[in-house]
């Protein structure tokens, strides 16, 4: 046998080996759960809350935890977490939406938290769903709003495309998951070894209620450009907002974010009639000279 076939044999059993491996340790590599034992008890400053737990029809167990506003609750926020920790975590950022009275949701994916079951792309889209359907019973869709962070805001893309919610909310979101480890990873096949692809260019699309897109400048995981492209899946519903020189982890400790959440969340929707507006002015026409 040549040389050259055997150095090309050897590489692709290489190819193929790391194929297998990436597929098999994927979980590994996309998830940085933090597990929590059942009786652990969630208590944060300044901020009341309730625990919840949802068992799934395959025997998983869902667990959520509710912060409650001060005032009279303007509404519902679903809250959508990253791919690491848990509740536990997270919940420090609650406060963001709780003292513009909003109830807050948070949600431990299988395999976080107190969370239980086998994790896969659509056993966390079918957990979230049921979520949903609770909020449902207990207020209108109208008072829901979506916020997915990271990685949740494929989940969020994808739960406001087969619902209608007030909102949504995407916090540093990316184009797909397989555009994002296509960076790190150019020569492989990963639209065929994703087991979580999380399209969001293509849930967006379905998307009905009024989007709103926050990104930093300064991301090194998720480029900004994520976001500008994922702006123009559905213009006529979405904003951009962006945080200068705002990373991918840090976005709270600007004021600029705070400030842009705030408008986001207690703002109404109005329509613009754009005939009263400069949309279709002419600025190129000549005025008729005046004959003496």
């Amino acid at each position: 046998m040549p040389y050259w076939v055997q150095v090309l044999l050897f590489i692709l059993a290489i190819y193929i080996v790391v194929s297998v491996a990436l597929y098999y340790l994927q979980d590994y590599l996309l998830f940085k759960p933090e597990k929590l034992p059942e009786d652990f008890q969630f208590y944060y400053d300044n901020q009341e809350t309730m625990e919840y737990n949802m068992e799934t029809r395959d025997g998983a167990v869902i667990n959520a935890v509710r912060f409650l506003p001060k005032g009279e609750s303007k509404g519902v926020i679903l809250y959508l977490k990253g791919n690491s920790k848990s509740i536990k975590g997270w919940g420090k950022f609650a406060v963001d939406f709780t003292r513009h009275d909003f109830n807050v949701v948070m949600v431990d994916y299988r395999g976080f938290g107190k969370s239980t079951g086998r994790r896969s792309q659509k056993a966390i889209k079918r957990d979230l769903q049921e979520v949903y359907n609770k909020l449902k019973e207990q207020t209108t869709e109208d008072r829901i709003i979506l916020y997915g962070r990271s990685l949740g805001s494929g989940f969020a893309a994808k739960l406001a495309s087969m619902n209608n919610p007030k909102m949504l909310i995407l916090d540093a979101p990316y184009y797909s998951l397989t555009k994002v480890t296509a960076r790190y990873m150019p020569f492989m096949p990963l639209s065929l070894l994703m087991k979580y692809p999380l399209p969001t260019y293509k849930w967006l699309k379905y998307v009905q209620c009024p989007i709103h897109i926050i990104h930093g400048t300064d991301d090194k995981l998720i480029p900004y450009k994520s976001s500008v492209k994922l702006s123009q899946v559905n213009p006529k519903l979405t904003r951009l907002h962006t945080i200068i020189g705002g990373g991918h982890k840090n976005l709270n400790n600007f004021e600029s974010y705070h400030k842009i959440l705030g408008e986001i969340i207690n703002s109404e929707p109005k329509d613009i009639d754009l005939s009263s507006t400069s949309i279709k002015v002419n600025h190129s026409a000549k005025h008729n000279k005046t004959k003496a």
